[in-house]
């Protein structure tokens, strides 16, 4: 382990055990959100998310040149933020989810597409699907 890891690794043990210590639930839980990926339809959702911090990195099949994103998303804290490269790994969309938007990509190339959810210190409910336009 190196050595920048193992200093996030010991911040997230202090966090942890501070938190057992004062009572309250594991700020440390796993992220674990539903996610729907099928050739031309990609959707992700998780509910009651608290506090999470992390990258999501998927790769999804899109035979079309666009698609189409449709946001349902509540933030309660921090920041949620899509961004969707094409098969040539273009940015075709980068935005932070909304609670309610239904928007096209920018034309990319059919392929093997990249979906990345950022989050940063996120709570809230998090729903977005993409779709071959």
């Amino acid at each position: 382990m190196t050595a920048p890891a193992l200093i996030r690794e010991l911040r997230h043990l202090a966090v942890a055990a501070a938190c057992v210590l004062a009572g309250c639930s594991d700020p440390l839980a796993p992220f674990e959100p539903e996610v729907s990926n099928a050739t031309d339809s990609f959707g992700m959702q998780a509910t009651g998310v608290t506090g999470i911090t992390t990258t999501r990195t998927y790769t999804w099949s899109n035979t079309g040149t666009r698609a189409t994103v449709n946001h349902s998303t509540t933030t309660s804290a921090g920041a949620v933020q899509l961004t969707i490269q094409d098969g040539t790994g273009t940015v075709v969309y980068d935005r932070a989810l909304a609670p309610s938007l239904n928007e096209p990509t920018q034309s990319g190339t059919a392929g093997r597409w990249t979906v990345r959810i950022r989050m940063t210190d996120y709570s809230g409910t998090l729903n977005f699907r993409a779709q071959r336009l």
